[in-house]
């Protein structure tokens, strides 16, 4: 039997042996010291999407006196995505590198950059540069999320994985909507001339989630830097494909959480204060249902929980198509809202589909045991920043197309007609990869694991 013990190495917490597939372990040892972790670590990620998103509010402050027009506050937004995007590349390898513990206590500390730097800039008459430069520090907080899915994918067994990375995810995600609604209550009480009172509350909370990620967390040992895994992730088409399907769900879900309120602004004509009291609440919803998809992913199979989300999604968007036309804007609110609670569950469902898929090639390869759960950590745990970094970058083409939209039309109706399309391509991916059952005789296009393997991830 493996036993988790707990000692020093390289002048951190270091847990030498884990193996969460050993139900006794799970029992005695493990469960404990993972749902430790899965709580700092949801704290940690639920402050760098705060930070991340700070622009999708600043945005609400910017009146006439900064002289920014609709489509150069879109840029800001997009900046902020696009960074996030990219660096969760390398704070995915990073937990390997410097363990789990480690890169949260820093990762954490690193947010205090965009926050402060912030608070330094924030008033009428800063150069439109600087503000951008500023944007892209907060991509940062972007990166959280990445790392922070990685190490928590490493601590729980495959049969507990949806739900720890839904919960995980969840979390994180409705870090969204809590700094919405703070900008609320600065807004309705301070006025749209303070966002500087809004910056100041989180610099405390940002030195809070670091203090607690040093004292509370741990590093998994067995998780070494693997450059071969990296390779091999990248090798691997359902790196790709799933990074394609997660622009549809996590895409959409940053990409409109980050757009929301100036959509309202500049289609509606909503002011500051009305934008933000309706903004956060598609946000919530959908941080609220993640862990939920993730739930009935383990339950029923990530894969067709993935094309009902998707089919949703494409008819939740003719909705919003019809009310943006009509200018209706209850009738827009109830599709825009559903949008986001329907991105919340397919974030949860892919992410869990990403270890299912992994570990059913193991046993397609002829491994068993805890040989093919080593091998599918190893692979989806590469992965996983790939296909967050893919996905993120969905929500910069989501703010992009409605700067386009906006510049060209005055309208986001054309936006969410390209959405819909998009959405129906996802439609038939993920129908055509992971559940279509092959031709006798067609060998299966997902690669060497079969199709009714995969069909349960």
């Amino acid at each position: 039997m493996s036993t988790g013990t707990t000692a020093p190495r390289e002048g951190g917490r270091w847990i030498e042996r884990w193996d969460p597939e050993d139900e006794t372990f799970w029992k005695e040892t493990g469960e404990k010291t993972a749902n430790r972790n899965l709580l700092y670590s949801v704290f940690s990620e639920h402050i760098g999407f705060s930070i991340w998103s700070l622009w999708s509010v600043m945005v609400l402050f910017m009146g006439p006196g900064y002289g920014i027009d609709p489509a150069g506050k879109f840029f800001l937004i997009a900046t902020a995505t696009a960074v996030g995007a990219l660096v969760r590349i390398p704070y995915t390898f990073a937990v390997a590198r410097f363990g789990g513990r480690n890169w949260t206590v820093v990762s954490a500390l690193l947010l205090l950059a965009p926050t402060v730097a912030a608070l330094a800039v924030m008033e009428p008459g800063t150069p439109y540069g600087v503000f951008v430069a500023v944007a892209a520090l907060t991509g940062v907080g972007g990166g959280n999320f990445a790392s922070s899915m990685t190490n928590i994918n490493a601590f729980f067994p495959l049969r507990k994985k949806g739900w720890a990375l839904g919960l995980n995810a969840g979390g994180g995600n409705i870090g969204v909507p809590v700094v919405q609604l703070a900008a609320l209550l600065v807004i309705g009480t301070a006025g749209a001339g303070h966002p500087r009172l809004l910056l100041a509350a989180y610099v405390p909370l940002i030195v809070a989630a670091a203090a607690l990620a040093f004292l509370r967390m741990d590093n998994l040992a067995p998780v070494r830097r693997d450059a071969g895994a990296v390779r091999d992730a990248a090798r691997d088409p359902h790196t790709w494909i799933m990074a394609f399907l997660y622009i549809g769900t996590f895409g959409s879900f940053i990409g409109y959480s980050f757009a929301f309120g100036l959509v309202l602004q500049t289609q509606f004509g909503r002011t500051p204060l009305q934008a933000a009291s309706l903004t956060f609440i598609g946000p919530l919803l959908g941080s609220l249902v993640r862990p939920v998809g993730g739930a009935l992913a383990d339950r029923l199979g990530g894969a067709r929980i993935t094309l009902a989300t998707f089919v949703a999604m494409a008819a939740a968007t003719g909705v919003v198509v019809a009310a943006s036309v009509r200018e209706s804007l209850p009738v827009f609110l109830v599709g825009f809202v559903a949008l986001f609670a329907l991105s919340g569950i397919g974030n949860g469902s892919t992410y869990k589909m990403i270890p299912g898929i992994f570990q059913a090639k193991a046993l397609a390869r002829g491994m068993t045991g805890e040989d093919a759960a080593a091998w599918g950590r190893r692979l989806s745990g590469a992965s996983m920043g790939l296909i967050g970094a893919v996905g993120a970058l969905g929500g910069l083409g989501i703010n992009l197309v409605f700067r386009q939209a906006f510049t060209a039309a005055g309208s986001g109706t054309a936006a969410f007609v390209t959405f819909l399309g998009f959405y129906a391509v996802c439609c038939a991916v993920t129908w055509a990869v992971y559940l279509r059952r092959p031709a006798s005789g067609e060998r299966p296009v997902a690669g060497p694991a079969t199709k009714r393997q995969l069909t349960s991830v």
